[in-house]
């Protein structure tokens, strides 16, 4: 692993976070979904994340689930401030839902980046154990694209959601 100094001085970085940014968060990456309850399912019960808020858009025909790893007790009961909230929370979801998808028999399901022509790859999710975790995974039937001690990195691995997105699998203490 490269020092902080090496990283601050990698070319194309700035060493000095410009101060009109500092407020920035990273606050969601957005997938589309084919069938919502299964992709809901999946991320509320697989990886126990929480549906934080829904947004209804039934004029444009599209629904927004923004998932995340949040305690209940934190998020607001009133609509007005857990929409307030939800702008202030860091790596969420955004899944999308494109009405009629989840019943039209040509749609054939979006592209997760990791076929030709290769684009966005996956996010990753950090567990306090990767075969404890992968172990649940297999016996709740999630299909897995790379398994823990296959390939040449050694104790991570590659799940995938119901749409084909993948999520990498590793622990808090890294590669």
């Amino acid at each position: 692993m490269a020092t902080k100094a090496e990283l601050f001085a990698t070319p194309g970085v700035s060493a000095e976070r410009d101060p009109a940014t500092a407020r920035f968060i990273m606050q969601q990456t957005m997938y589309r979904i084919k069938e919502p309850t299964r992709s809901l399912k999946f991320y509320t019960e697989v990886l126990g994340m929480r549906l934080l808020a829904k947004l209804d858009f039934p004029a444009a025909k599209f629904t927004l689930y923004f998932m995340g790893f949040e305690d209940a007790a934190d998020i607001p009961d009133d609509e007005a401030e857990r929409h307030k909230w939800l702008w202030t929370r860091k790596a969420t979801i955004e899944l999308t839902h494109n009405h009629g998808t989840e019943s039209d028999p040509e749609f054939k399901g979006y592209h997760n980046g990791n076929s030709e022509p290769r684009g966005f790859g996956h996010i990753g999710i950090v567990v306090p154990d990767v075969p404890a975790a992968c172990k649940r995974f297999e016996e709740m039937g999630v299909e897995f694209q790379k398994k823990p001690n296959e390939g040449t990195m050694k104790n991570l691995a590659f799940i995938k959601d119901p749409d084909g997105y993948w999520i990498e699998i590793i622990e808090s203490k890294g590669v």
